[in-house]
């Protein structure tokens, strides 16, 4: 009742010509975790043994275009540590997708593997990978922990830990994904019974603007069990062929990508290069890497910290003199730079102009020179990949 007064109050604004912001709460205080508290949404989905939840939304189309937002906000319930995460968007339930999967409705078809043992990676006549709206790294204890507990790992130029982390981002691109009836879902690493409590919401302006196509391609995150452990790259690139029935123009490749492996050496912490080709030419070459990760010290109280010696310069007031010193300086697990993400952080697209494409086929092939996963190191890339564009 209370969605169909939405969406008649939403349409009459539309008739008398009145620009009215929309904004959505989707969870609101939703435990993810492994076989842990469910939660009192009678709506929200649990699979993957609560490690993903997700619902059924109903957003009104907006004629003109809108511009749309997300905010996600997450607590630790008590899990310590920093976890992958990911927020999507399953658009069409006629196709099979990752929800089929995940809760044994569906396998994942042939035409989705990117070998023997890596399926649901790539886009098939029958299945997308769904869509990120989000990519996010859980901090390290953020609200559980955010009390006196670890006062002595905390650092003199924070004031106090933080209760929350919160995430914002435009996704007006993909408006056209996020309106009518579809599924939003939120998927996180954890494998602990206490995990974590999200909040979700959608914010649509209602201004006037272009809706753009979404063409999915590519998505190596393993939400569900049965997904190995994405280790391809390391094998050799991933290529695979998509066609547009028309003609597409302002074509753009939106490329997310994280380096995992967290033991010394592990592709975490080692600068690795990311070599994305369309249609056999180079259109990125990057190393993604973030090296600002000390400016997330706040949202991290339960980081692993170590005490490091060091020379520092300093005033001395009693000989009013510049003078060197050797101290000891706390450096946490969470200051350390990675591969494109730190603990606390959302992870951010490139965007690469495709220009136009003619109908017919055209192929995306992605190269890392990941490192082996040979005796027991978890080196992993998770990637996705999606098209936006305009019809000719």
């Amino acid at each position: 009742m209370k969605k169909k007064l939405l969406s008649l109050l939403l349409c009459c604004a539309f008739f008398n010509g009145i620009s009215q912001e929309l904004q959505q709460t989707i969870f609101k205080n939703q435990p993810i975790n492994f076989n842990g508290t469910k939660g009192n949404d009678s709506e929200v989905i649990r699979v993957a043994s609560g490690r993903i939840v997700y619902k059924k939304v109903s957003i009104p189309k907006f004629p003109n275009g809108t511009d749309a937002k997300i905010k996600l906000t997450l607590r630790s319930n008590g899990d310590k540590w920093d976890k992958s995460g990911s927020c999507f968007v399953v658009s069409n339930p006629e196709e099979i997708s990752i929800l089929d999967i995940a809760t044994g409705k569906d396998g994942f078809p042939k035409d989705s593997y990117v070998n023997e043992k890596h399926g649901g990676y790539v886009a098939g006549d029958n299945y997308k990978p769904v869509v990120e709206l989000l990519r996010f790294m859980t901090p390290f204890g953020v609200g559980f922990y955010s009390d006196d507990k670890v006062k002595y790992r905390k650092p003199v130029y924070i004031p106090t830990w933080e209760k929350q982390v919160v995430w914002e981002r435009d996704v007006s691109e993909l408006t056209d994904l996020i309106t009518g009836d579809f599924y939003i879902g939120v998927w996180i690493d954890s494998w602990t019974g206490e995990g974590y409590n999200i909040d979700l919401d959608l914010t649509y302006s209602n201004r006037s603007r272009k809706t753009f196509k979404v063409k999915s391609l590519v998505n190596t995150v393993p939400y569900v069990g049965g997904q190995s452990l994405p280790v391809n790259f390391s094998l050799g690139a991933l290529e695979h062929q998509l066609k547009f029935k028309k003609n597409a123009k302002n074509v753009k490749l939106h490329y997310v990508v994280t380096g995992h492996g967290g033991h010394s050496g592990g592709d975490e912490f080692i600068k690795i290069k990311n070599s994305v080709y369309f249609n056999n030419k180079l259109v990125l070459d990057t190393i993604p890497w973030r090296d600002d990760c000390a400016s997330f010290r706040r949202f991290n109280p339960t980081s692993g910290v170590w005490i490091k010696k060091d020379s520092a310069a300093y005033y001395d007031f009693k000989t009013k003199k510049r003078k060197v010193k050797e101290i000891e300086e706390r450096i946490a697990s969470s200051d350390l730079s990675r591969s494109n993400w730190c603990p606390g952080s959302m992870v951010h697209p490139f965007v690469v102009p495709l220009g136009n494409l003619n109908a017919g086929e055209h192929m995306l092939k992605i190269k890392i020179p990941a490192t082996s996963t040979e005796g027991g190191k978890l080196n992993h890339w998770l990637v996705s990949a999606y098209l936006t564009y305009e019809d000719d």
